[in-house]
């Protein structure tokens, strides 16, 4: 691994821990509870684990390549490796394809299903409308359908997902498109940038908190139990007031520093936000009753004879 000729190595703000295995356990513990809502957003927009999974192998290496640089090393493909755990074929083919090169995430077997639907002919009304399928039997029939796209998943499993979405209705023995065609929406394109930029931000001032001998950021947060509807509804209310206020107090200094500053050569950003979440307490899961200890069975013994 070479190493870069240092520069002002001094100031670099200097981790505050060494990786070790009980490092290691405490941050995939974690890692875990961070994941859930992620997975579910993930699962809500049709990327199966296999293609997320194939995907934090660019993740891992970007950090492993900030990590190095930061240290003032020149990242080979060796220290990438070594320090990512990714395979150093994957490395070599990470490092000369473009990210814009890579294959898209195959999407789910019910969307390829009903993408299929909407747009070929042979499951099209004359009016362009997707035709009311049976559900088999005919030559035409969803089951069919399915089996053109895949003979590992039953389609029985393909039209419960597509009714769980909402996607069909279920009309006698016919199967009844609800939509006649995808139209993608920008809004739902800039909400979703805007939701990574703002959770990604907040996780990677955690992330310096916890890891680096640096200034430490601000993150902290409220947390409350034990509270009716009623209650969450005043809660909720007064984080919203106390976030205007917040708002217009930061958005105000904001505007004047970089006023102040636009004559400088200043390369920071910043970032302010806050966040109110709500849901039922999940109860612990109930431990299973103790075991209780069979009873033995008592074995017939012969009486021993009396020795005269």
């Amino acid at each position: 691994m070479k190493r870069a000729p240092p520069e002002n190595r001094e100031n670099l703000p200097r981790s505050q821990v060494h990786p070790s295995a009980e490092h290691a356990r405490l941050a995939l513990r974690e890692a875990t509870v961070l994941m859930a809502p992620v997975a579910l957003w993930l699962l809500r927009h049709g990327v199966s684990y296999p293609d997320f999974a194939d995907s934090l192998k660019a993740v891992f290496l970007q950090a492993a390549r900030d990590e190095l640089e930061r240290s003032n090393l020149v990242p080979s493909q060796s220290g990438l490796s070594m320090l990512s755990g990714v395979h150093r074929k994957d490395v070599r083919a990470y490092t000369l394809a473009p990210a814009t090169a890579r294959a898209n995430p195959r999407p789910p077997l019910s969307s390829q299903v009903l993408t299929r639907w909407l747009t070929d002919s042979r499951y099209r009304a004359a009016d362009g409308t997707p035709r009311v399928l049976p559900r088999a039997g005919a030559r035409r029939s969803f089951e069919t359908l399915c089996r053109e796209l895949s003979n590992d998943v039953h389609p029985r499993t393909v039209l419960d997902e597509l009714l769980r979405l909402g996607h069909v209705e279920l009309d006698g023995e016919s199967v009844v498109a609800l939509a006649s065609s995808f139209v993608p929406s920008a809004r739902l394109d800039e909400m979703t940038a805007l939701f990574s930029a703002n959770a990604s931000d907040h996780i990677a001032a955690a992330v310096s908190n916890l890891t680096l001998n640096a200034p430490k950021y601000l993150e902290q947060s409220v947390y409350a139990d034990g509270l009716t509807p009623a209650s969450m509804e005043l809660l909720h209310h007064a984080a919203r007031e106390a976030w205007a206020h917040a708002f217009q107090s930061v958005v105000t200094k904001a505007r004047d520093s970089v006023d102040h500053d636009s004559d400088g050569d200043g390369n920071l950003r910043m970032r302010f936000g806050v966040y109110f979440f709500s849901e039922p307490v999940k109860a612990p899961p109930a431990s299973p009753p103790p075991r209780r200890p069979k009873p033995r069975q008592q074995r017939s013994r012969t009486p021993r004879k009396l020795k005269p």
